[in-house]
């Protein structure tokens, strides 16, 4: 029984990285009706940054804010400088550009900071009091810090004027451009904060998995599960999902082995398309034709 609460909980720990993944997806699915394939190398790059700065001698937590600014930043000027282009072009193209940049942040990632594998620290310690014989404190620690940034998330988009005009924009377009919101703009906020909720991710997750260019590959393909099981076109879906994904993952694991646990995401993912395309919670659309 003890075995059997250790992987839930645990699951429960990762599930929180796969569903700040998840929700990164689904806000610039919302915004362009498009998978961002490069969503994890995005986060790994970002995590990178941290750990270059935290090497540079910076504290953890103002190494951990800076980098989800320059993970932002980097976000906006992604979507306006090389997204944009392609706004009108078909869906084969941007697909092509998407998986451009997953080459391009890859390749960039070995080449600045190579192909080693590096330990990345956490900022809470092994022996906390918070800490548990089911979870260890970075578990702990990675709940607590997933769970902050989904209320601020939600805060920002349900009681400020940017983050309603945000979720009109991404909504109805054309109707958000009639009163005047500035949709382009918006959307480009939209991928700086898909950029800093997947910053928040690779963080949490390097000190697990270890950090090397190749680190989010399969935790992406989790949290793209996690997105399909709460609904692609639903952010607190999504964010649902992903805790779903992470106990069914570890549970997994337990009784089939590791080598296969990778295998429950694409049995995941082609479950919700054959049964529920639309998701747990996601809309169903029906369009007479």
């Amino acid at each position: 029984m003890t075995a059997l609460l250790h992987q839930i909980f645990s699951g429960l720990a990762t599930g929180g990285i796969y569903a700040s993944v998840a929700l990164a997806l689904v806000l610039i699915y919302q915004a362009t009706h498009l998978v961002n394939f490069a969503q994890g190398e995005m986060a790994m790059f970002a995590t990178y940054i941290a750990w270059a700065l935290v090497q540079a001698g910076l504290p953890y937590w103002p190494a951990f804010l800076l980098t989800l600014a320059i993970a932002f930043a980097g976000g906006v000027v992604i979507e306006r400088v090389i997204i944009r282009p392609f706004d009108k072009a078909p869906v084969l193209a941007s697909v092509c550009v998407f998986i451009g940049l997953l080459s391009i942040f890859n390749s960039l990632a070995g080449f600045i900071f190579t192909y080693t594998i590096k330990s990345f620290p956490s900022p809470f310690a092994e022996k906390a009091w918070y800490g548990t014989r089911f979870m260890s404190p970075h578990e702990v620690g990675e709940i607590v810090v997933t769970l902050a940034m989904l209320v601020l998330v939600f805060a920002f988009f349900r009681f400020t004027p940017l983050g309603l005009a945000m979720r009109a924009a991404a909504q109805n377009p054309v109707s958000s451009r009639l009163v005047g919101v500035r949709v382009g703009w918006m959307l480009a906020l939209g991928w700086g904060l898909a950029g800093l909720i997947g910053a928040v991710a690779g963080m949490m997750a390097a000190h697990v998995v270890y950090l090397e260019p190749n680190m989010m590959s399969g935790i992406l393909l989790y949290g793209f599960a996690a997105a399909l099981i709460g609904g692609i076109d639903n952010p607190w879906g999504a964010a649902l999902g992903g805790p779903i994904v992470g106990v069914l993952e570890n549970l997994a694991g337990a009784c089939i082995g590791t080598e296969l646990k990778l295998t429950v995401a694409l049995v995941t993912i082609i479950g919700v398309l054959t049964v529920r395309p639309s998701g747990l919670f996601g809309r169903t659309l029906v369009t007479r034709v």
